[in-house]
């Protein structure tokens, strides 16, 4: 009793922190949709995040919250991708330094196609950023960048020898007091002598130790095993100690298949939140990696742990009292703006996307890359398992267009119009096959596919967007589309000559389950 009494008293001193009989729950994630290895800051009272687009442009999605619960979609790091560049867009890491933000971040370099660490700046996180090029050009690979300062000293730290038949180690080296150049030579901080992975650290200092919380084991896909583990040192340098207790979060039952590769941030109270990425368990997995939160503490023996324990858990006690999760929304786009919205994204490895919005919907076209033969896809991300979207074509010519399901330019669905055939088409691996077609009199035409447990594809169709008819087909099963990094996204998709674009009216997305 006493020490319930001492916590319903402490709690109510605390600002911000919810009193015993106040406490409310949301449930994660809180950034619906894809964006593995998410990384947070807080400048003033707004939090951002950015993470992994891999595949998919615009570069390093932007999301802004005021209560670390719900997050709105504000920009992205790149528009363009930078010069050095050619694919590959991972792990971008934040980082606040003399009034301006840093974004360093994972990409292949063009000259090479080897897995780089480069660096760009802006006024803030929204703002439009200048690419400095790479600043880790080391070894066969270097990935996954943090940034830290000691007393005053900026470091960066990443992940080394990932390619290699040598143990993993997290390595460092100075940074120039501007951010953008190494000084002397990178020395390691972490070896990987248990041959289980080790990527997407986090520093920070308490009391008497310097800490790395890491992930190791397998990222990504729907056998990963990603979990988070933790070590210690009296100096950044090292040595480091090992938790025995490792790992401190982790997934394999309950919630997710697994978690893990985040940053933490610090709230004006003095409480840290983690943020990393889970993929969800059963028809959630087809969400991809998707941005957790809970609070994160040092106990008593001076160890990292999560209050809810090790086992990561969706239901999560509110960071702020009076905060309410907003539920999942629908998307609708009649696409009457100058330029796409923020939630589109393209396939830039295989096409260099034409996209002209206004008062006549969308114009679609793209000039494919010489080994793309299907086209340019413009998508969002699925942020449930269960909805159905759908689309208006307009008019017809001789390139095929319509609705996708898409993995990659060799592993995609296609529902569709192409010249006077209504047709759906299945790619896997390169090779094309047609499930379903019939005659299409060159009129204007509604297509929706509906998907349910994530990956299961039915079609429909309809001539005036009321009266739908479903097509004789099964229910398609998609899971092959999905890539070893990234799942497939919805969207629309043209496949033919610039010269021949797809129009469409609207495209609208609607969740049929939260």
């Amino acid at each position: 009793m006493k020490k319930l009494f001492l916590l319903i008293m402490l709690t109510s001193l605390v600002p911000g922190l919810p009193s015993a009989k106040e406490v409310t729950y949301f449930q994660n994630p809180v950034i619906r949709g894809e964006m593995a290895d998410p990384s947070i800051i807080r400048i003033k009272n707004t939090y951002y995040a950015t993470g992994t687009s891999s595949e998919w442009a615009p570069f390093f999605p932007v999301y802004t919250s005021k209560d670390l619960v719900n997050w709105n979609l504000r920009g992205h790091i790149f528009d363009k991708k930078p010069e050095w560049t050619s694919n590959s867009f991972w792990a971008p890491e934040l980082y606040v330094l003399d009034g301006k933000v840093l974004c360093y971040y994972t990409a292949r370099r063009k000259s090479d196609n080897v897995s780089y660490i480069g660096v760009a700046s802006a006024k803030s996180p929204l703002d439009e950023f200048t690419d400095h090029g790479p600043i880790v050009e080391y070894g066969t690979e270097a990935i996954d960048a943090f940034i830290y300062d000691d007393n005053g000293e900026l470091y960066i730290s990443w992940k080394a020898y990932g390619l290699d038949k040598r143990p993993i180690e997290l390595l460092a080296s100075r940074l120039s007091a501007d951010g953008l150049h190494l000084e002397g030579e990178p020395f390691s901080l972490l070896v990987d002598d248990e041959n289980i992975g080790m990527e997407g650290q986090y520093h920070f200092k308490k009391g008497d130790y310097y800490y790395i919380v890491y992930s190791a084991h397998n990222c990504c896909g729907p056998g990963s095993s990603y979990d988070v583990y933790v070590a210690r040192s009296k100096s950044f340098k090292g040595p480091y100690e090992k938790y025995p207790g490792n790992p401190i979060l982790h997934g394999g039952t309950g919630d997710y298949i697994s978690c893990g590769h985040g940053t933490a941030v610090e709230t004006p109270d003095g409480r840290m939140f983690y943020m990393c990425h889970a993929y969800l368990w059963d028809d959630g997995f087809y969400c991809g990696r998707q941005p957790i939160l809970q609070e994160m503490v040092v106990n008593d023996e001076a160890w990292v742990e999560f209050p809810t324990g090790t086992l990561a858990v969706a239901r999560q006690a509110m960071p702020f009292a009076g905060t309410t999760q907003q539920p999942v929304k629908d998307f609708h786009d009649r696409f009457t703006g100058k330029r796409l919205g923020l939630e589109w994204s393209w396939n830039y490895p295989y096409s260099d996307i034409q996209a002209k919005t206004g008062k006549g919907g969308l114009s679609l076209s793209g000039t494919a890359k010489p080994t793309n033969h299907n086209g340019t896809a413009l998508c969002i991300r699925p942020v449930t398992p269960e909805y159905y979207y759908e689309t208006k074509v307009i008019g017809t010519n001789q390139s095929t267009k319509g609705l996708t399901l898409y993995g990659d330019d060799q592993n995609l669905v296609v529902w569709g119009v192409e010249g006077n055939r209504l047709l759906i088409k299945q790619i896997l691996n390169g090779k094309e096959t047609i499930l379903w077609e019939t005659s299409n009199d060159g009129n204007d035409i509604y297509l929706r596919i509906a998907v349910t447990k994530g990956r299961m594809l039915e079609f429909a169709y309809s001539t005036d967007g009321n009266i739908w008819t479903k097509t004789d087909i099964p229910p398609l099963d998609t899971n092959a589309t999905v890539r070893w990094d990234r799942v497939a996204r919805p969207g629309l998709i043209h496949i033919g000559s610039p010269e021949e674009p797809a129009r469409f009216e609207y495209f609208s997305l609607i969740n049929t389950k939260q």
